[in-house]
């Protein structure tokens, strides 16, 4: 089952999903026409069998559902997670279901295993938090980065949408949630307070031009520096390609920050909507890239970045493909240890680079020290 599976993300997990005749898809959500509309879509080009469910994940008999349904898999993409609890996953605890979520909430992904580990465990299930760009993607190119590095002082990572990309209400209300609010970074070795898409900096690209990238909050800033060790800093920004758009969320964070506005999602569907007036001054281009810096395994000072360019507005393909690729791992039977976690080094790179041809996206790896 794909919770919000007629979305801007799971309508792409369904349809990769449904061209594997080992899974057999069933599309959920709230608006049934929508769901029975990709059902018989995914039918027409694959004829796997897939099928269309109106569901209330909130409701309290939804786990009774899931068992009605047998449904072996829940990837669940029905954000935004920032202040979501974990009644789906718990439900799918109690109905005997795997569990993956695209999450990308800093508190959703970073409580998801204390919270999550006793159910699922005593489910013999898995539930994965964080199957996404953050942390699933970033932490399996820091591993091909600092390969058998002696120590990691800092991570900067930038993601850069394209202009023209589907973007959705449900994305921008998770990125409006921490607008203008202080955001906890490690900095400095010591943790430090900045402003969420406040003060904005240059950041360069291999494919794509320069862009303003401001702050935002997400789960590797507190993830990695724990597991990564890093010394120094570890910092995540997101540049939009406009930069009147980029301005704009600088604003409504001035805004927020001295008082004069107290909750900027409530914007979401109007920039969704008003965004389009700044698509003629933008592309189909977007990208991201990771920079790191520290030892390497001689002890020797070194810097390296990883970048990512997709063009055609295919860049949000690749928040889908870490569940996509679990999903297939979980079919072909691959045995996972039971128990809730999120999604930090349960991919190597490699495992993406089908994913990345598929859809013309290039990748460069920069020796920068």
């Amino acid at each position: 089952m794909v919770l919000g599976g007629y979305g801007n993300f799971g309508a792409r997990i369904c349809r990769a999903l449904a061209a594997d005749h080992s899974i057999t898809v069933l599309v959920a959500g709230r608006d049934g026409s929508r769901a029975s509309a990709l059902a018989a879509e995914l039918n027409h080009v694959h004829g796997t069998g897939a099928s269309a469910a109106v569901v209330d994940c909130q409701s309290p008999d939804f786990s009774e559902m899931l068992r009605e349904h047998q449904v072996e898999l829940l990837i669940h993409t029905a954000g935004p997670f920032q202040g979501q609890d974990y009644a789906v996953a718990i439900a799918c605890a109690k109905a005997g279901a795997h569990y993956i979520d695209l999450a990308d909430g800093r508190r959703f992904v970073c409580d998801f295993a204390k919270t999550m580990q006793a159910p699922f465990a005593e489910a013999k299930r898995v539930a994965i938090s964080g199957a996404s760009t953050v942390p699933a993607l970033s932490s399996a190119v820091v591993d091909f980065l600092c390969r058998g590095w002696q120590r990691i002082d800092s991570i900067d990572i930038c993601i850069a949408p394209a202009q023209t990309a589907p973007r959705g209400v449900a994305t921008l209300e998770a990125v409006l949630s921490y607008c203008g609010a202080p955001i906890q970074l490690w900095n400095g070795g010591q943790w430090q307070s900045q402003i969420g898409w406040g003060s904005p900096q240059r950041v360069e690209f291999q494919r794509l031009k320069p862009r303003q990238g401001a702050v935002c909050d997400i789960p590797d800033l507190e993830l990695f520096p724990a597991h990564y060790r890093v010394q120094d800093r570890m910092v995540f920004r997101a540049a939009v390609e406009v930069g009147l758009a980029q301005r704009a969320f600088a604003f409504l964070a001035w805004l927020r920050q001295h008082g004069l506005l107290k909750n900027p999602s409530s914007f979401a569907r109007l920039l969704n909507a008003g965004a389009k007036v700044f698509d003629p001054l933008g592309s189909k281009l977007g990208g991201m890239v990771v920079r790191v810096a520290g030892l390497d395994g001689a002890g020797v000072p070194d810097k390296r970045a990883w970048h990512i360019a997709a063009d055609n507005d295919h860049g949000p393909e690749i928040p889908c493909m870490a569940a996509i690729l679990l999903a297939r791992r979980l079919a072909a039977g691959e045995s996972m240890q039971p128990g809730a976690r999120p999604c930090l080094g349960l991919h190597v790179l490699r495992d993406f680079t089908p994913e990345f041809d598929k859809w013309g996206m290039v990748t460069d790896m920069v020796e920068e020290g």
